[in-house]
């Protein structure tokens, strides 16, 4: 009887137990059910250095907490999508066959709209503390949709041009300067053929340029009103297209290839996500330690990258403790190092301790931006679908 006695009154205290206790108490079980779970991540698998670096993650995770790491390589995040909805409509609630999503934008939107996703979990895993939610706010908001704890911020992104300063000494740092230097330099510009995701952010980039006012591609795109709101783009589109490579009428199909043309004198300048790609690819020799990086002085395209777990995924309690040392400072510091990755944190830095501080000291690399813009937040994501749709009319071949 006192034994039951002293059980009862233990429960009866829990609701009033510290919060930082009950959340401690919380992740020590996540972590000991997480012991000898495998997590299948699907992510990209594009990049040598990137799947070194999960490569690398893994051992640390399966080392430390027993939970191995499936890197599940994908050329489209699009795919798993599909494959997570098929399983939802089979009635595969618990046995799913994705574990964590390495994803963001237009897919992360439709994951949440169909129910698709697990949590909220990622501001309870205890490596959030050192996110920068407010100085970086697309951290909580991905392409102008609430996150609400349901993907975890993994890294940092804003749309970058880059070129040869031998050939390029004045790069064009504005719409205006874009157009002028494409007509002085016929043939030498070019962009990915949407719905490449690089050509698409393009012509996102180009839209807010051109728009008096931001603030409607900050909401879900209205039919009746897009032909009136995204006139700017195809305005600015018909007087830039007889100046690119090959008149506009081809594209290249990805920045990759536009960098192998850059490196061949075909190009002027490439455009990237990662503000750290140019130094990446001086670094591996596959660019001269010429080519600088730059950014719209207005501002360009910013986003987070973020991992999500799926509704039925099977190692939910493994998924968390991979994220939570994705997130930590030594996670963070390795993929930030141009050597590595090069892939920008999102954490406050200012804000660790002076040791993990000392983790992201890096001595200025050739072909990083010098000086940055303010990041645009993404617009909505459903005028991703209604820009390439659009565009495909007016110019696809």
């Amino acid at each position: 009887m006192t034994q039951r006695r002293h059980v009862l009154t233990a429960a009866a205290l829990a609701p009033w137990l510290p919060k930082a206790f009950a959340a401690d108490a919380a992740w020590d079980r996540i972590e000991r059910t997480a012991r000898g779970q495998t997590v299948y991540f699907n992510a990209w698998a594009g990049s040598e250095n990137i799947n070194a670096y999960l490569q690398w993650a893994g051992a640390v995770v399966e080392k430390r907490w027993g939970v191995k790491l499936e890197h599940v390589k994908i050329s489209d995040t699009a795919e798993v999508v599909k494959r997570v909805r098929t399983e939802k409509q089979a009635g595969r609630v618990a046995d799913g066959s994705v574990d964590a999503v390495w994803i963001n934008g237009e897919n992360f939107l439709a994951m949440k709209r169909d129910g698709l996703l697990f949590g909220p979990f990622s501001e309870s895993l205890p490596a959030y503390a050192a996110v920068d939610a407010a100085g970086k706010p697309t951290t909580r908001i991905d392409f102008s949709e609430p996150v609400a704890g349901l993907e975890a911020p993994w890294g940092m992104a804003q749309l970058t041009y880059y070129g040869d300063s031998a050939k390029l000494p004045q790069p064009p740092r504005s719409l205006a300067e874009l157009l002028a230097f494409a007509q002085r330099n016929p043939g030498r510009v070019t962009y990915p053929k949407p719905p490449n995701f690089h050509g698409t952010t393009f012509l996102k980039q180009l839209l807010l340029e051109a728009s008096a006012d931001r603030q409607p591609f900050y909401a879900a795109v209205k039919p009746e009103a897009f032909a009136s709101l995204s006139a700017p783009l195809w305005r600015t589109l018909d007087a830039l297209h007889p100046n690119l490579w090959r008149q506009g009428q081809q594209f290249p199909a990805s920045n990759t290839v536009m960098r192998q043309m850059l490196a061949d004198g075909e190009l002027l300048m490439n455009l990237s996500f990662n503000p750290f790609d140019a130094a990446n690819e001086i670094a591996a020799g596959r660019l001269p330690a010429t080519v600088v990086s730059w950014q719209p002085s207005g501002g360009s395209i910013g986003n987070t990258h973020f991992i999500a777990i799926p509704f039925n995924a099977r190692a939910k309690e493994g998924a968390q403790v991979l994220i939570n040392f994705l997130l930590s400072p030594q996670a963070q510091a390795r993929k930030a190092d141009i050597k590595v990755w090069g892939d920008p944190t999102v954490l406050a830095v200012e804000r660790l301790s002076a040791a993990d501080r000392a983790l992201f000291a890096q001595s200025a690399a050739p072909g990083t931006v010098t000086q940055p813009a303010p990041a645009w937040p993404e617009p909505h994501a459903s005028w991703v679908d209604a820009i390439e749709r659009e565009w495909l009319t007016r110019y696809g071949q």
